[in-house]
């Protein structure tokens, strides 16, 4: 297959891109490629809502660009946070015009909700699903383009570059080029290669790394991986952001996320005898910043010896909450918690990886012809730490601005005619899926019993050698086994797992979302962690 614009991705980075290219270039083809559903995506669990400077007269674009530079605590490139919080009013504009519905008030004005380390209401919302909301008004405007063709069920195996023509590619060698993917096909059991002119990667987060996340079964990393494997540039994994309020329930994965929007209604934290504590950590109490928060909740646990804490919600007013978050109420009820006399068990769980794929302010990649944008991109926005709901509205604004850079490209970019189909040579069927299953399972536990909320150089060092263990045991296990995605998701998941421990054993300070006892203090010299 030959396309001129490839997308990896069918959130609301990938959707927002495809629509706009589609419109600017009728004439050119435009392929999405997901590796399941069309809708499966993080973008679909995004709950809480877009932060967006919609009210000038209590709301200023200062204020929002400092919130999110506080949450950041001094690694976010600020002329990247001017960029994002000022050009965000227009993309969410699109996204209404596009068919997303916000709530409204009586009044007819948007309903904006707070969430912590905002000092102001800014949060659009719909109800407590606007990540779904989103995404159907996306891809039901992605299926009226005839020039968009949407792949489901072909799992991105490799990006194509020079390597794979034969030539030496290291860290060092200048101008790596990519020519389209290698994908398989999850129908045929064949392993295809799309060429493309220009590649977009919106291939979402990390959080299967962890044995708890918010994130669905997918984010498993593979854009991020699959750079480094190309010898792109990769910043700033250290910084993995645990959400901290998620559902508590033993034995589940796949946490199911109590958004942030509950606290800024009037939600207070107390832990396992009923106590409010955050005012022993800061004083913006339960609407802190994540990182103090998810730290806190931390630190209570390990006082009381117990997994979880409790949100109360006891004393907010019940209509105005069933209203606001019926997904929550109902998924609360579904499991015996009625939130007008319980209090809703929860526990910190990993959410959202601030660093990724490293991008400049149009969305390229250190690769030529690649561009990254959404959770898999490090544009600069969020440091050391995201601010709540600044995700969807980087997603928007920098799909824009990768659109507006290879609209252009384009016009003197040629496909690449002389790469080879993919060799599977010598390689056989798996005889037992337990080698990767158990492997899985192995490397969740290390990530979060050891790279967890709160590190130490020590933990650091156990779970490097053991992710050696597992990376030379699979990659074997890759040489010799024919391709399927359980192996390359594992794959993807080691190496995402080595680029969180690398960049947590560089970081000698603490800061943010990364916290190293044997660093308890932030370093005079601020830098991003590059590997």
């Amino acid at each position: 297959m030959q396309t001129d614009f490839l997308v990896i991705g069918s959130g609301i980075a990938g959707l927002t891109y495809a629509l706009k290219v589609a419109e600017y270039y009728p004439d050119k083809k435009i392929t999405i490629i997901t590796k399941t559903r069309e809708d499966e995506t993080n973008t679909k669990y995004a709950q809480g809502g877009v932060a967006v400077v919609n009210d000038l007269e209590n709301d200023s674009f200062e204020k929002h660009i400092e919130d999110t530079l506080i949450a950041g605590d001094g690694l976010c490139n600020q002329h990247i946070v001017e960029i994002v919080v000022k050009e965000g009013p227009k993309r969410v504009h699109e996204i209404i015009e596009w068919g997303a519905n916000f709530d409204k008030n009586p009044d007819g004005e948007y309903s904006l909700g707070r969430e912590g380390g905002h000092s102001e209401f800014r949060v659009i919302h719909h109800k407590d699903v606007t990540g779904k909301e989103i995404e159907r008004a996306l891809l039901n405007a992605i299926h009226k383009k005839p020039n968009i063709e949407l792949v489901t069920h072909c799992f991105v195996v490799d990006l194509i570059t020079q390597h794979h023509l034969g030539y030496l590619v290291t860290k060092s060698t200048p101008d790596i080029e990519c020519y389209g993917v290698y994908v398989l096909n999850l129908q045929t059991k064949q392993i295809e290669k799309i060429l493309s002119r220009v590649t977009l990667l919106a291939t979402g987060g990390n959080g299967q790394v962890y044995r708890s996340t918010t994130n669905p079964s997918i984010a498993t990393g593979d854009g991020v991986a699959m750079v480094y494997r190309a010898k792109g540039r990769i910043e700033n994994m250290e910084f993995i952001q645990f959400h901290p309020t998620a559902l508590y329930q033993p034995g589940v994965n796949n946490s199911f996320l109590i958004t942030e929007a509950v606290r800024g209604d009037g939600g207070i934290l107390r832990n396992i005898h009923g106590e409010e504590f955050m005012h022993k950590y800061d004083h913006r109490l339960s609407l802190a910043p994540r990182d103090i928060v998810a730290r806190a909740i931390d630190s209570e646990m390990k006082i009381t010896g117990t997994e979880y804490v409790y949100l109360d919600c006891r004393h907010m007013d019940h209509e105005k909450f069933v209203h606001h978050f019926p997904n929550i109420y109902e998924k609360c009820l579904s499991i015996g918690i009625d939130i007008r006399k319980d209090m809703i068990p929860i526990a910190p769980s990993a959410h959202y990886s601030c660093g990724g794929i490293k991008t400049n302010e149009w969305g390229r990649t250190s690769i030529n012809n690649l561009y990254a944008c959404g959770e898999c991109a490090s544009t600069g926005l969020h440091g050391a730490n995201r601010l709540a709901s600044n995700s969807l509205l980087e997603a928007m604004v920098f799909a824009h601005r990768c659109y507006q850079d290879a609209v252009k490209k384009i016009s003197y970019t040629a496909f690449k005619e002389d790469v080879p189909d993919w060799n599977a040579a010598g390689t056989t069927a798996p005889r037992e899926m337990i080698l990767i299953t158990q492997s899985l399972k192995e490397l969740k536990q290390i990530m979060s019993d050891y790279v967890g909320i709160v590190r130490t150089n020590e933990r650091l060092q156990r779970a490097s050698r053991r992710l050696d263990i597992l990376h030379e045991e699979t990659e074997a296990l890759y040489q010799k086994t024919e391709v399927s995605p359980q192996l390359c998701e594992l794959r993807n998941l080691i190496t995402v797992g080595y680029l969180i421990v690398k960049a947590a054993d560089f970081r000698k300070e603490s800061r943010g979302l990364h916290y190293n006892t044997d660093y308890p203090y932030k370093a005079a010299l601020v830098q991003n962690i590059v590997l």
